[in-house]
């Protein structure tokens, strides 16, 4: 992450008061210049203040050049002789390099005077970075002004002469997102928005004191976050489905993406929506960064590699199976026909195990009634017991998360939960090897099931941004049935290392969903996801 200063360019805006003013054209502005107004240049109620283009900032970034612009609909504000604060009669009607503002009132009392610009939305009384942004072109800053972009200063008056300078003190702090990737699937997907969620505000109501000037913050709904939505609403226009992801390499101009933020200290989780129109699939990947002060005045380059994770088809099996349930069969081989492995839902093969001959077979060992049967191949000797499962369940936070985008088997999918580390529930005391969640059954020897089904299951929310370290993500990889596949994207089925006491064709397994987790049993023959949790 790459931060610029706008100290030479977006603060050094210089406005000069006075009746008349002659200025020369700047060779590297190639918009042309507006500096009429609908009032006459003799008019003796007002002021004009003349944003002269020998300066930088304005309210709009040239990303590539550094230039500034005033857009259609900016307006200052400027305490005059009595206090009062003055809005300008006019505004630019298009995207200028400089432009004559005409303000009432008298400025003739003092050698400084406070200049406000306040945004594009604000009445003189408040200003606000809106926790909703929208941007409908790449490389795109129009949307400042409404977005929450102000600036403050001190006007000056300049010896010898009838005018007075400043230079604007733009207030938040800038993040120009730059989303590039080399993953062939997202090629065809567009950007249809960035989310950002903080620790802390990030988006900010300043009242303003016309009286001392002062802009006094004061929270706004959730202040947390803000939702740059990278879509033109125009049907038919280039930009419909939002910025194409079709870079390798960082590029503004094919999809860059700017927000105004409260300036500060911040844990940012930053969400970047995708969505494959072909398929109407839309999800999001998300990046998480260390806490950072971002200052104001100050734009940061949020480069972004943006690749989902993808979760191979090896790691289906059999309860305890010597080999995975597709070997020999492997998606990766394209067999012909339903000859394969399945990667699609609902669809199947009959080339699974269907007998203890075959070594993905399950294991078919059982010692007794309310024995401890543990697994023995590397395929499940290592996952968590079901005692350790059980407190994931009960005290791991499960959070259902219906956008987070990855791959597998060569397609693209959605859906899974977030659960505590093993060592956030060790640390918080919720964690058992030999005893379950209720603190005196052993699973292991004692049939019983956990179900939790709370309500926070299943409200689509994350982990905060501050949180979000404590959790791992497990996708929901769904299972296969007798060489069919179901459930991809909807369900989770992993299996534990722990038979079950009480029946010598199942064992214990974790299962999710959207709207609840649960340690129960399934059938040993079933094809579960196994690994370890992190």
């Amino acid at each position: 992450m790459k931060q610029h200063s706008f100290t030479a360019q977006l603060k050094s805006l210089a406005v000069v008061f006075g009746i008349a003013l002659t200025f020369a054209s700047c060779a590297k502005e190639d918009v042309a210049q507006n500096t009429t107004s609908t009032e006459g240049d003799n008019d003796k109620n007002l002021t004009t203040f003349v944003a002269g283009d020998e300066t930088k900032t304005r309210t709009s970034m040239d990303y590539n050049s550094g230039n500034f612009y005033w857009e259609k609909g900016d307006y200052i504000y400027v305490k005059d002789d009595n206090g009062v604060l003055q809005k300008s009669t006019n505004a630019p009607t298009s995207k200028v390099a400089a432009f004559k503002y005409k303000v009432p009132g008298k400025f003739t009392a003092n050698t400084s005077y406070k200049v406000y610009y306040l945004g594009k939305n604000s009445s003189g009384n408040s200003v606000t970075i809106s926790t909703t942004h929208s941007q409908p072109a790449p490389n795109n800053t129009a949307h400042f002004g409404t977005a929450g972009d102000y600036g403050t200063a001190t006007a000056n008056k300049v010896t010898g002469k009838n005018q007075f300078a400043f230079e604007l003190e733009h207030q938040p702090a800038y993040l120009v997102f730059l989303p590039y990737t080399s993953n062939t699937i997202l090629h065809d997907c567009y950007l249809t928005k960035v989310e950002v969620s903080s620790d802390n505000d990030i988006a900010e109501t300043y009242n303003f004191n016309s009286t001392t000037g002062a802009l006094d913050a004061s929270a706004v709904t959730d202040g947390k976050q803000i939702v740059l939505t990278t879509q033109d609403p125009t049907w038919g226009s280039t930009y419909y489905n939002g910025f194409p992801l079709t870079n390798s390499t960082a590029s503004v101009t094919t999809n860059g993406a700017y927000m105004v933020i409260k300036p500060g200290t911040h844990i940012l989780r930053v969400r970047y929506w995708v969505k494959d129109v072909a398929t109407n699939v839309e999800g999001t990947i998300t990046k998480i960064l260390p806490s950072t002060t971002y200052a104001s005045n100050t734009y940061y380059d949020m480069t972004a590699n943006l690749n989902v994770r993808n979760y191979d088809g090896d790691h289906y099996y059999m309860w305890d199976a010597q080999q995975q349930y597709w070997y020999g069969y492997e998606w990766t081989k394209h067999l012909s026909g339903n000859t394969g492995q399945p990667t699609l839902n609902y669809t199947s093969s009959s080339n699974y195990a269907q007998s203890n001959s075959d070594p993905r077979y399950y294991n078919e060992s059982y010692p007794g009634l309310y024995i401890s049967n543990p697994a023995t191949h590397t395929s499940c000797k290592d996952l968590p017991n079901a005692n350790e499962m059980s407190w994931y369940v009960m005290y791991g936070d499960p959070h259902w998360d219906d956008d987070e985008l990855w791959t597998t088997m060569g397609h693209l999918h959605k859906g899974g939960m977030w659960f505590k580390k093993k060592s956030v529930l060790q640390g918080e005391g919720h964690y058992n090897t030999e005893l379950s969640a209720d603190g005196s059954t052993d699973l292991r020897t004692t049939h019983k099931y956990y179900i939790n089904s709370s309500s926070s299951i299943n409200n689509s929310s994350l982990p905060s941004a501050a949180d979000v370290g404590n959790y791992f993500y497990l996708p929901a990889l769904g299972n296969y049935n007798s060489g069919q596949l179901y459930y991809v994207g909807y369900n989770g089925y992993y299996w534990s290392s722990s038979a079950h006491p009480w029946n010598s064709n199942l064992a214990y397994n974790l299962y999710f969903g959207r709207g609840n987790v649960r340690v129960g049993s399934g059938n040993r023959d079933l094809g579960f996801r196994v690994g370890v949790f992190e």
